[in-house]
């Protein structure tokens, strides 16, 4: 069963309640996300480590129910 993408925003502002978060069904089958993620707890992680926050909120979808997300990730300016 394909994911929501309201079901992934609410997934990581669970983890990180300040994120601004924004996704796009890139392929229309709930399958394929683009998501943008500013969340101050990234400031100071690599890209990789922001990244792997992004993951551990997903609880376990990504590579499941969830197949791809395109991920761009920043500390607020």
């Amino acid at each position: 069963m394909p994911m929501d993408a309201n079901e992934i925003i609410t997934l990581i502002k669970a983890a990180l309640p300040d994120a601004k978060v924004e996704v796009r069904d890139l392929a229309g089958d709930g399958d394929h996300y683009a998501a943008n993620v500013v969340s101050e707890a990234f400031r100071g992680k690599s890209r990789v480590q922001q990244h792997q926050m992004v993951y551990q909120a997903l609880k376990g979808n990504m590579g499941g129910t969830l197949h791809a997300l395109a991920l761009q990730t920043n500390a607020p300016d």
